[in-house]
């Protein structure tokens, strides 16, 4: 089959592939999941100064870094059935938000319990940016080994 292009609605889609901006929307899937991911590896580096200028004690900065992990973790499937029920892009959407309120928020913390809180709150957005980026990411991709590529 030649790369004869269709016109569908006002995008321009190739007949053997799909949609030429599926590569650009992995890109924002693949920023979306290193956000997610990121945020522990930078919390633990940024530890010795939540003791220094929070005054956390030990049991505090177990809160920090497990909060959000226990909220992500316990909303993974829920957030996931929400998507498909709801919407893959609205709830990556919502998560995005969230998640950027909660890192926000996280950065004016004035105390340990506070930054607790907001960590905990993150862990919501977390949750429903994860599952969203797997689906979309099937959707955008449907041939098997273009999603491998992927």
């Amino acid at each position: 089959m030649t790369n004869i292009e269709q016109k569908r609605g006002h995008r321009q889609v190739q007949a053997g592939g799909g949609d030429p901006r599926r590569w650009l929307a992995l890109g924002v899937l693949c920023l979306s999941l290193v956000l997610i991911t990121l945020d522990n590896t930078v919390l633990n580096v940024a530890l010795p100064t939540l003791v220094r200028d929070l005054h956390a004690s030990n049991s505090q900065l177990q809160w920090i870094v497990d909060g959000y992990q226990l909220v992500f973790a316990g909303l993974l499937f829920t957030a996931g059935s929400m998507a498909d029920r709801h919407g893959r892009k609205g709830t990556l959407q919502i998560g995005l938000v969230l998640f950027g309120a909660g890192t926000l928020a996280s950065a004016f913390a004035g105390s340990a319990s506070m930054l607790i809180i907001t960590r905990s709150f993150m862990g919501i957005g977390g949750a429903m940016i994860m599952p969203a980026t797997l689906s979309i990411l099937s959707t955008l991709f449907p041939d098997p080994s273009e999603r491998t590529r992927a």
